[in-house]
């Protein structure tokens, strides 16, 4: 099974993902949009989880995850990054399996001083 299939599972049907401003959505979109990125490297430095209030996703059990760190695709130099997700629940009867709903990664360059 090809990697950009493995990641598209992790999302919801209906997922954006907004990559340094650009808007992705919906499955064969994110498919395409893996299938084209580079293979990469990252180091996380840090990771934070949160619940959301239930009153801001109409009851919809939700946790923010916010991450930061390095990446270096490619042929490429490092680059600093964050990103953040909105994982929510999507549960059945007898399982519960979290999707991603939102992403955003965004690079994170600095003018040198």
């Amino acid at each position: 099974m090809a990697a950009s299939m493995v990641l598209t599972k992790l999302y919801l049907d209906k997922a954006t993902l907004v990559w340094n401003g650009n808007a992705v959505s919906g499955q064969p979109a994110l498919m395409e949009f893996f299938e084209m990125l580079p293979s990469s490297e990252f180091q996380i430095t840090m990771l934070d989880c949160q619940p959301v209030h239930e009153q801001a996703t109409e009851g919809q059990t939700t946790v923010l995850v916010v991450t930061s760190g390095t990446v270096k695709f490619d042929g490429n130099k490092q680059r600093f990054f964050n990103q953040n997700f909105l994982l929510t629940a999507q549960a059945t009867p007898t399982l519960t399996v979290w999707k991603i709903a939102s992403d955003c990664f965004r690079f994170q360059d600095w003018a040198s001083l």
